[in-house]
């Protein structure tokens, strides 16, 4: 089995990489969707997030208000630090499972979009980073995504730096142009990622 950690910053097009490594045969381990998964009603990690930080954080219908929490937690650093210890060790635990149920010979793709920031590639046996520039990042979020340009400024401002997550790579995928040229650099990823899993 080859473990890869996948990361880009906001914007960068790891998402269209993942989906391309999907169709080729990778098993993907997505971090966030797990991260959502592991706090929906009925679970304990959605229990301990309630004991920790109190039923205003749910909406009327029982599920996580996201908005809510994140008004709470993303200004205090010790709040942060207490979601995160509950969220990232049944994050981990499900991922784990994921990975082990993926065979011997598969290509796991760990989809994390923090691997950089959080101090991740050391845990994978090789990092992807997706590639593009702050200017292009800005644009695709302001035109796809819809945000101001205020509001991707900050979300972008709060990721690690462009070399930072360079300085981590193993592979680069270079996502500055159109989504036509991204295809036949995914592929070339995919041959030597299925070569590594194979020796």
């Amino acid at each position: 089995m080859l473990k890869v950690g996948l990361t880009g910053g906001i914007g960068a097009g790891k998402s269209e990489v993942s989906r391309l490594l999907v169709s080729y045969g990778a098993v993907l381990v997505d971090a966030d969707r797990i991260a959502r998964e592991v706090v929906e009603p009925g679970t304990p990690g959605l229990a301990a997030v309630v004991e920790a930080f109190g039923p205003g954080i749910l909406t009327p219908e029982g599920t996580l208000d996201r908005p809510a929490l994140g008004a709470v937690v993303f200004s205090d650093p010790e709040r942060l630090a207490t979601l995160n210890g509950i969220v990232h060790p049944l994050v981990g635990a499900r991922s784990a499972e994921l990975e082990a149920a993926a065979g011997a010979d598969a290509v796991v793709i760990h989809d994390v979009p923090l691997l950089t920031e959080n101090g991740l590639a050391p845990f994978y046996d090789l990092v992807v980073v997706v590639d593009a520039t702050p200017e292009t990042q800005l644009d695709r979020l302001v035109r796809l995504r819809g945000m101001t340009e205020s509001e991707a400024r900050a979300r972008m401002a709060v990721q690690a730096t462009r070399e930072q997550r360079l300085a981590v790579a193993d592979l680069v995928i270079d996502n500055d142009g159109p989504l036509e040229a991204l295809e036949p650099q995914v592929r070339k990823v995919w041959a030597e990622l299925t070569e590594r899993a194979a020796g």
